[in-house]
């Protein structure tokens, strides 16, 4: 019995030790969850800007011309048969619940693609040196950007993808892929009536790498607020798991501590009577 103790002992301490992480990595992300939403909700807006201008750009006739704009994809999103290049953005650290797990399950459908990561979980699981997704900045954007531009004006791929997760609420984020390179002609987009100088092919081709870097921020910005909110999330259920394997292994415990001490009585008891 003594023994029985001694190892719920044990176990205690060790669940007690890991609730303290849980505590200490869900008081961190929660730190962190403010000025992720913040840096997120401006990114969107600065691409949300960009995507409208081109998506109006797009529209023009001359801007057919332009080599950012392949009219010979019915629909990029499906055709498999594409030379496919991805931007997959992953997470540094574990302990998020199925964030990377959830990116990593979505490349799994792309076996061919060339992959261009961000994230130290999946710059380990590529074998690519590490680029960190918290503190990838618009300079690092930019310069990614400029070299997938470059490469698909060159013909070096067909598609240009962003694997990322977008942020739905607290609660809840959503693993998804965000095709950016061909640009989409859309038939629903109503023209401001903008005039470009000096002309729209010209104003498209040099707006381009802009608006896929702004789209990179996005993208990163989003993903770590998806990080953040799923590793609170993950910590906060880890720590109430925590919690209840303590009360349970302490009355566990304290019935295996009465027993022996009863056992210990009984024998006194017996002992003294012969």
């Amino acid at each position: 019995m003594g023994a029985d103790t001694k190892q719920l002992r044990i176990r205690i301490k060790s669940v007690d030790s890991s609730l303290h992480l849980t505590k200490a990595m869900g008081l961190v992300a929660s730190s962190k969850i403010r000025r992720a939403n913040e840096e997120m909700f401006k990114s969107k807006e600065y691409a949300e800007t960009l995507g409208r201008m081109i998506s109006e750009l797009a529209v023009s006739p001359e801007c057919r011309k332009s080599p950012f704009i392949r009219e010979d994809i019915a629909d990029v999103s499906t055709d498999d048969t594409l030379r496919t290049r991805l931007v997959v953005i992953a997470g540094d650290r574990g302990m998020a619940g199925g964030y990377n797990a959830n990116i990593f399950r979505i490349l799994k459908n792309y076996p061919d693609a060339e992959v261009y990561p961000i994230g130290k979980r999946i710059c380990d699981r590529v074998e690519a040196d590490f680029v960190s997704s918290e503190t990838f900045s618009a300079s690092d954007a930019m310069a990614l950007a400029k070299t997938m531009c470059a490469d698909f004006v060159e013909g070096k791929y067909d598609r240009l993808g962003i694997l990322c997760t977008k942020y739905i609420n607290m609660m809840s984020q959503e693993a998804e892929i965000r095709w950016v390179l061909p640009v989409t002609v859309s038939a629903d987009v109503v023209r401001s009536g903008m005039v470009f100088e000096p002309d729209e092919q010209t104003v498209m081709d040099m707006a381009i790498p802009e608006y896929v870097a702004g789209m990179f921020v996005e993208a990163v910005r989003e993903s770590f607020a998806s990080e953040v909110a799923a590793r609170r999330i993950a910590m906060d259920s880890a720590e109430k798991n925590a919690r209840q394997m303590i009360d349970d292994l302490e009355l566990e415990y304290n019935r295996a501590r009465q027993s022996s001490i009863t056992q210990e009585i009984t024998e006194i008891v017996a002992g003294s009577g012969k």
